[in-house]
């Protein structure tokens, strides 16, 4: 196909071959493939645009809270830059498959930079049986009554995660509405002893096939004790019992988060980047 020499707005008549293209990369694309399934491609409900020069079997990039780039060459990631630089930035990262975010990052760097924190080397793990360890029988679905004791658990993870305070721009009102979206979707996991919470996770995207989990977290005062391992394993077994693969993306540098996902049974299908913005 002849390619646009710009990237443009791909609309409904699209769908058909976004969700194909998403599909043959079902785990690196959870994020996406999720809203898509969901809202299809009418632009208020999707919250976000995709973008394309030529189709979307050709080049596909979603921009929304995140810039994230899902397929093609070095000419259509400069199309996709140079849309996303035209107005004011309304991401907050880019993020995709490392072999695309960071040329895609290199072409913004220019306009956008310097990054907050650049984060280049990140296993993308998959899961489609049971996890290799018992779970832990504890860990259970957060009920709505429990939303103010996970959501300081969440916050405190979100500080040491990303290092910014989820609170700082509106008061926390939508970061504690996103986080009471998650449990009464019941998408947000945890296990409790005496009013707190020691492990908690949520399954932050899930498509009709992949389940992506997120904001993996342990109490400090409860490190090395097998929590992380055995409260992944237990969200991980719900998202293969859903028929769905259960996946997670992690830092390279993270050496003990990557023995915990290995205890599990979790392996490398991909490698991810994503580059925080202030």
């Amino acid at each position: 196909m002849l390619k646009l020499l710009g990237a443009r707005q791909l609309g409904s008549r699209d769908t058909p071959q976004v969700l194909d293209v998403l599909d043959s990369d079902p785990v690196a694309a959870c994020m996406v493939a999720a809203r898509v399934q969901e809202f299809g491609l009418e632009p208020r409900a999707f919250q976000g645009e995709l973008w394309s020069r030529g189709g979307p079997h050709e080049s596909l990039c979603f921009s929304g809270a995140n810039l994230v780039p899902l397929r093609g060459d070095r000419d259509d990631l400069r199309a996709f830059a140079d849309r996303a630089s035209r107005g004011p930035r309304m991401c907050s990262s880019v993020v995709g498959r490392s072999e695309l975010a960071l040329p895609l990052w290199e072409m913004l760097v220019g306009e956008w930079g310097p990054a907050r924190e650049l984060r280049s080397d990140q296993p993308l793990l998959a899961l489609g049986h049971a996890a290799a360890i018992a779970p832990d029988p504890a860990v259970r679905q957060v009920r709505m009554d429990e939303l103010d004791c996970y959501l300081r658990a969440a916050i405190d993870m979100f500080i040491e995660e990303v290092g910014v305070d989820p609170r700082a721009n509106d008061g926390g009102n939508g970061y504690r509405r996103r986080v009471a979206n998650l449990i009464a979707s019941g998408r947000a996991w945890a296990r409790f002893e005496d009013g707190q919470v020691l492990f908690k996770a949520e399954v932050g995207s899930m498509s009709r096939t992949v389940g992506q989990i997120q904001g993996v977290w342990v109490d400090p005062a409860h490190r090395g004790l097998g929590y992380g391992a055995m409260g992944t394993a237990a969200v991980a077994n719900a998202v293969v019992a859903s028929g769905r693969t259960a996946s997670l993306y992690v830092n390279s540098f993270n050496g003990a988060a990557r023995r915990t996902y290995d205890r599990v049974g979790f392996t490398q299908i991909a490698t991810f980047a994503t580059v925080l913005l202030d």
